[in-house]
Parts: C-alpha cells; sequence; structure tokens
C-alpha cells in the first residue's frame, strides 16, 4: 500500500481523467442517496406534525441535484471545491436525520479514496505513457519533437 501523497487530496484544481471518473461515480451515487434521505426526512417530520417536511424535502432535492450536477463539473477547476462543500453539506444532514452520519462519513470516506486512488492510477498512466514514447522514439503528445529524431535509411 503507498503512502498518501501530498498532491492526491486537492481541494481545487482540474484532476486527471482517473481521478474525474472515480470521484463523479462517488458524487453522483451519493446524490441519489441523499435524495433518499430527503424523502426520510420529509417523512419524519410529516409524521410529526411538522410544517417543514416540504422544505426538507426541497432542500435534500437541491442537495442531490448538486451532487449529480458536481458530478459532471469535475472538470472545471472548482468542481472538487463543490464536492469537498457537498461532503460537509451531507454531514450536516445528520442535524435532520441522525443517521445521516453514516452516509456522510461513508461518501466522505469514498470521496478521499476517489481522490488518492485516482491520482495514484493517473500518475502511473503518465508513467507507462512516457516509457512506452521513449521506447518507440515518438513524442510525448503536447511535448515538443526530439532533436534529433532517428531516421531509418
Amino acid at each position: 500500500m503507498s503512502a498518501l501523497r501530498r498532491d492526491a487530496l486537492t481541494f481545487h484544481g482540474v484532476p486527471g481523467k482517473m481521478t474525474r471518473r472515480l470521484a463523479a461515480v462517488v458524487i453522483g451515487t451519493q446524490g441519489l442517496v441523499v435524495f433518499f434521505g430527503a424523502l426520510v426526512a420529509r417523512g419524519l417530520a410529516a409524521a410529526g406534525g411538522s410544517h417543514t417536511s416540504s422544505s426538507f424535502l426541497l432542500t435534500g432535492s437541491l442537495l442531490a441535484v448538486l451532487c449529480l450536477l458536481d458530478a459532471g463539473l469535475l472538470r472545471r477547476p472548482w468542481g472538487l471545491t463543490m464536492g469537498w462543500a457537498l461532503q460537509v453539506a451531507t454531514l450536516a444532514c445528520a442535524f435532520v436525520v441522525p443517521l445521516m452520519v453514516l452516509v456522510g462519513l461513508l461518501f466522505g470516506a469514498l470521496w478521499v479514496t476517489a481522490l488518492v486512488q485516482g491520482a495514484g492510477m493517473d500518475e502511473h498512466t503518465r508513467r507507462v505513457d512516457a516509457q512506452w514514447y521513449a521506447a518507440h522514439e515518438t513524442p510525448v503528445p503536447g511535448t515538443s519533437a526530439p532533436e534529433n529524431p532517428r531516421t531509418d535509411g
């Protein structure tokens, strides 16, 4: 198991391809679970005779939609920042439905895992690509061509 890299847990910026994919799966699934939590909050409030049941559903649904939107916005520099804020907001749902603390902790752990493992996968892909391009004497995309290209013939 590799040590936690300092740059793996970023709060702002555009993550690599695999990090984006893993984080999008986590935050998208979190949105679905948060919506179901909003339905539970509404049901509990309505059963208790509270008039706030529809506001719980509206707030929870908004949080769920933001989670789903963030899954697609991870290509933006602030997408990760929004993801971290949504982790905190999910934990805050425990003030309404106490069992949401488990959901918040679970998805928080999955979020951190997605960022760390995704960064590791992105780094591995960069190393393998660099080795392949070096072995084939082909310039790595996004860099300049080699100064003395090999010519056969």
